[in-house]
């Protein structure tokens, strides 16, 4: 266009860089770049740009209608890049921001988005599980609900026994879907008719825009079925429960965003998260809008985020002040316990607090003390109990951050933590690569992969935080890949926040870093898993004193050799294309890596000592 150089000559210059840039990525890359030359240029042309401007359309408001004032008058702002005209005095006093705000931020970035087919659908909720946005959503429900249903609404009879009688529906968000495609991919239910069809199929999203908005919006105003009813074990009932995280500005088919939706389901309405630098602090809290959300009674996530080299820390504050404010507020209760009645404050002390219908007892319990103390006026300590009352509710509190936090720059503070014995949850999700500061490589980067500062394919292994945190014997530890088995991912979660103590679970997070086609994201984890690179576990501490072997083996024995999942990803072909003969070396010893690591874990899943089991050092 410039005309600084002649046509044909700067089109060549343009493909001799690809070929320069690229090469080492493989030939697939390098053609992709370069067709992507030959079909830009067969399709230019030339468009002549009046003087002034004349067009009818409309610019579309920054956020929503409906959206609160503070979102629409700040927020907004911000988001149209107008941040500089915004008034200090408009700004939040503390510092914090309103949560549950992304939902006015209509982004509309897919080109095709996921339509239901009720006929079809075996209602698994394995679409819902896997969407890493929260963006197809199941909901169970009273037929009621139909009779001001917009028109072309879908729904079916629920097939559960346990919901006889309810009406079911699976509505994606049509505005806010990213067409990552996994809840295609995941989905097991194909037409009889035509194998082809799923019963989740993409379609272009343009012409379902403005037809399936309404269907959204009065799918969100269906009543929210009552957890205390749900068996959160089963996949296909737990995922009736509303995501407290959605809408977030992770990548289209991140791999981290599905296991921190599934956990805001879960605990959402009580948690409490630390959350380290890295991909999971931008798209967590990416000002100005944030994903995480809140519930129909106003419960959400409180979530601040933390530095790499700190975060366990700040997780472990977050349990310390939590557990003195609930230690202070049962010394004033105990006191308090001839006003307040003998038998309301022994039920608030003595409480279990680990199902919903516990938790939700409890709740109903504290509103009864906060009525009693409110009417007890000026009274010191009521005051006090009052602005502690809450804290008698338990708090779920999960450390989240990635593996260059937890393996590499925030490491001595997360073994203290773990250490410590402390009720905390964390959360490693695992991309083995600094994902968001541009890939370089971590300590948990495997073998043969190249990544910034290991373009030659990294020479050492893995670091097995998981292993590390057994030999504490009191630390709960589970690697899951929800990929390769969704339901042991959701037990792991369950069974970690369940027990009392350290929990660890390190999570496989596939990422656009691995050089993959995220839409086959969850190929990958079950090809890792099948593969042996990556095995499934679960280490209860609780089944010691039951007499029985802490670890269990979720995976079974490797299935196919390694280097059929590392030719599935860049970052281990790169290497090959590079270096061929340094990329065998590599692969053998991987293997071998593969082979001693699940020789191990057979042998201490078996109840064999530590002492007696190979050493992968010298296998």
């Amino acid at each position: 266009i410039s005309g600084v150089l002649p046509r044909e000559q700067a089109i060549a210059e343009i493909k001799k860089s690809i070929q320069k840039t690229y090469g080492k990525k493989g030939e697939d890359v390098v053609k992709q770049n370069l067709d992507a030359v030959d079909h830009t240029l067969a399709h230019l042309f030339e468009v002549k740009v009046p003087m002034t401007a004349d067009s009818k359309m409309k610019r579309l408001a920054p956020v929503t209608a409906n959206a609160p004032a503070f979102v629409k008058d700040v927020l907004g702002l911000i988001i149209e890049g107008r941040g500089d005209e915004i008034p200090v005095s408009a700004m939040p006093v503390d510092g914090t921001f309103p949560t549950a705000t992304t939902q006015y931020e209509k982004r509309n970035i897919a080109l095709e988005i996921p339509v239901w087919e009720p006929e079809i659908c075996i209602q698994c909720g394995k679409c819902n599980f896997v969407c890493p946005h929260a963006v197809i959503r199941m909901k169970v429900y009273d037929p009621k609900q139909l009779e001001n249903a917009p028109a072309g609404f879908k729904s079916a009879d629920a097939k559960m026994p346990d919901f006889k009688g309810q009406k079911f529906t699976i509505q994606p968000a049509p505005e806010d879907c990213t067409g990552c495609g996994l809840c295609v991919d995941v989905c097991p239910a194909k037409s009889k008719t035509d194998p082809k069809k799923k019963a989740i199929n993409m379609a272009p999203q343009i012409p379902l825009r403005c037809v399936e908005k309404p269907k959204w919006d009065h799918f969100l105003a269906i009543p929210e079925y009552d957890r205390r009813k749900l068996k959160t074990a089963m996949i296909n009932q737990q995922q009736a429960m509303r995501p407290l995280f959605e809408f977030s500005g992770a990548c289209a088919g991140c791999g981290e965003t599905p296991y921190v939706k599934i956990v805001s389901q879960l605990y959402g309405d009580r948690a409490v998260i630390a959350n380290a630098t890295g991909c999971s602090s931008i798209y967590g809290g990416n000002m100005p809008t944030t994903p995480w959300a809140k519930d129909a009674n106003g419960r959400g996530p409180a979530w601040s985020n933390s530095l790499f080299e700190d975060n366990a820390e700040f997780g472990y504050g977050f349990r310390m002040a939590i557990d003195k404010q609930k230690e202070y507020a049962s010394e004033i209760l105990v006191r308090l316990q001839e006003k307040l009645g003998a038998d309301l404050v022994q039920s608030i002390l003595n409480a279990q607090q680990q199902t919903e219908t516990e938790i939700y007892d409890q709740r109903e319990r504290v509103a009864t003390l906060k009525q009693k103390l409110a009417a007890m006026g000026s009274d010191a300590e009521a005051v006090q109990l009052l602005s502690l009352a809450d804290t008698l509710v338990k708090k779920s509190v999960w450390i989240f951050g990635g593996d260059g936090w937890a393996y590499d720059i925030g490491y001595g503070g997360l073994d203290h933590v773990l250490a410590s014995g402390k009720n905390v949850n964390v959360f490693v999700l695992d991309t083995e690569v600094y994902s968001n500061t541009g890939g370089q490589a971590s300590k948990s980067t495997p073998r043969g992969a190249t990544a910034k500062f290991a373009m030659g394919g990294k020479s050492g292994g893995k670091k097995d935080l998981g292993m590390i945190a057994m030999t504490y014997g009191n630390i709960y530890v589970a690697t899951i890949a929800m990929g390769a088995n969704d339901q042991q991912t959701l037990k792991a979660i369950q069974e970690a926040e369940s027990y009392d103590g350290p929990s660890l679970i390190i999570a496989y997070s596939h990422c656009i870093a691995h050089g993959i086609n995220m839409v086959n994201g969850l190929q990958e984890q079950k090809a890792a898993v099948a593969s042996g690179q990556w095995i499934l576990y679960r280490f209860d501490p609780r089944r010691i004193e039951k007499g029985e072997n802490p670890l269990m083996i979720d995976s079974k024995a490797p299935s196919i050799p390694l280097d059929q999942y590392l030719q599935m990803e860049n970052r281990f072909k790169m290497i090959m294309k590079s270096n061929p003969e340094e990329a065998k070396k590599l692969y053998a010893i991987a293997q071998k890596d593969v082979d001693a690591r699940w020789k191990r874990f057979e042998y201490l899943a078996a109840g064999k000592s530590a002492i007696e089991a190979p050493n992968p050092a010298k296998a």
